[in-house]
């Protein structure tokens, strides 16, 4: 599975999204994600890819789904 398939399945789950729902452009903003929701995502996508940690500078500059998926085609 591609890293933008695993991501999409990840935050439909988590935001009871539809498919159709959600591209590389869609903002945590337009989805009402708040603080704790981008935690608990960050800590599903390390878990997920296996990673230590994804340092807080990194997670500020995640502002869509494609920022989140550039950076871990970057960092993996």
């Amino acid at each position: 599975m591609d890293i933008f398939a695993k991501i999409k399945e990840l935050v439909l789950t988590r935001f009871s999204l539809e498919e159709e729902d959600l591209s590389l452009d869609t903002s945590f903003d337009s989805l009402g994600a708040d603080s704790l929701d981008i935690v608990d995502l960050i800590a599903e996508i390390e878990e997920e890819f296996d990673i230590d940690e994804i340092p807080e500078e990194e997670v500020r500059k995640m502002n869509t789904v494609g920022d989140m998926v550039e950076y871990l085609k970057e960092n993996r």
